[in-house]
């Protein structure tokens, strides 16, 4: 009797396996060494992410109060309970749950903050890392002196290397020697371990508004809305991954934003975000939404209204962007931290109210699922 035996060329299995979804190759590791030995290789891990990064993107949140987490589709409905699936966060103790945050992502990590603690967390793979305090504690409530309005994540591909990036600044205004305001820059290293400041440079910004924001991550660099001391406006701070140094971009000539201590303030939401493939910059007043897009990146002429809609359709009247889906369609959350979206002409498509919580607190973020581990010691579980 004669078997017929399927030959498939190795390089054939390889383009095969690096279409498929991380949740299909975790358990594909258990096949054969072979194999286990190809998924775990850094080069394979950055093939996948290159390929399946444009349809593998996802949103997690965090439920209260019991914390449920919650994974789904970015492109799949937002009411579509099927489509979503429950990462673990069996390596946090649950009394560590009690205000935990999502800050951001990059690469398919999560930044996760709670008072004294932060960690780095891949739901897809469950490799976690924590990571130890900055020297001035300044986001982490332990070094009063000082207050984090914005930080971010993100990653030097020059180095391969994840920074996490604070800016903070003294919270009772006063001014060193060299008549400086106390602001500064400090960033993690996860390649080197360690948290290291900028220094030797002129720093003239303080919070723009009275809570911290979160930096958005585009065009390698760490982008935020900081008030300038010396120009009185509000400015886009930005900070290159790879360079290690700062950048100023100027808000649009026509939007206007109003600070607390303006006698003609109104209540405004005001933050960074990436729309499509430009850095955008969301307003919201008076139940309007604006958004404007850099149509070219630093470039001060290329900022453009590209959209104006109206939110009464939502009960709590409030909705913060936070990412949008392959076909233009703009997905954020409410005052009580539900799930919205709109499509790109600013009709309300869905909204779910998934879950609830204090206004501003960040418990949703987008993420895109990868294979990717960190430098040095982590920990998986």
């Amino acid at each position: 009797m004669v078997t017929n035996t399927l030959y498939v060329p190795h390089d054939l299995i390889i383009q095969i396996l690096l279409r498929l979804p991380v949740k299909s190759l975790i358990r594909f590791k258990c096949v054969r060494k072979s194999w286990l030995t190809l998924i775990s290789n850094t080069h394979f891990a950055n093939s996948h992410f290159e390929i399946t990064s444009a349809h593998s993107r996802r949103i997690l949140f965090i439920s209260s109060p019991d914390f449920e987490t919650r994974s789904m589709d970015l492109e799949a409905s937002i009411t579509d309970d099927s489509a979503s699936t429950s990462p673990s966060l069996q390596f946090l103790c649950p009394q560590y749950y009690f205000r935990l945050r999502i800050i951001c992502s990059c690469r398919g990590f999560i930044f996760l903050h709670r008072s004294t603690m932060i960690y780095l967390w891949n739901p897809s793979t469950r490799v976690h890392k924590q990571i130890p305090l900055s020297p001035i504690d300044s986001i982490y409530g332990v070094n009063y002196e000082y207050i984090c309005y914005l930080y971010g994540f993100g990653y030097d591909q020059s180095r391969d290397d994840y920074l996490l990036v604070t800016m903070s600044c003294d919270r009772n205004l006063r001014y060193n020697l060299h008549g400086d305001y106390y602001s500064r820059l400090e960033f993690f290293s996860l390649r080197d371990n360690t948290w290291s400041e900028i220094e030797g440079t002129h720093f003239p910004y303080m919070n723009a508004f009275d809570y911290p924001m979160v930096g958005s991550l585009f065009n390698g660099a760490i982008h935020g809305l900081a008030f300038h001391l010396d120009l009185s406006m509000i400015v886009i701070v930005a900070f290159d991954l790879t360079e290690r140094n700062f950048l100023e971009i100027y808000l649009p000539d026509d939007l206007e934003i109003y600070l607390p201590d303006d006698p003609e303030y109104e209540p405004l939401e005001c933050n960074l975000w990436v729309f499509g493939e430009c850095l955008s910059v969301w307003t919201m007043r008076d139940d309007i939404v604006e958004i404007w897009v850099m149509k070219e990146y630093n470039v001060h002429s290329s900022w453009t209204k590209t959209l104006v809609f109206s939110i009464d359709v939502i009960p709590t009247r409030c909705f913060s962007p936070a990412c949008c889906t392959k076909s233009g369609d703009i997905i954020g959350r409410d005052l009580d931290n539900g799930l919205v979206k709109f499509d790109n002409k600013g009709q309300l498509l869905e909204h779910s109210s998934y879950f609830k919580g204090e206004h501003r607190e960040s418990r949703v973020a987008m993420y895109t699922e990868s294979l990717f581990s960190l430098p040095g010691n982590s920990e998986q579980g």
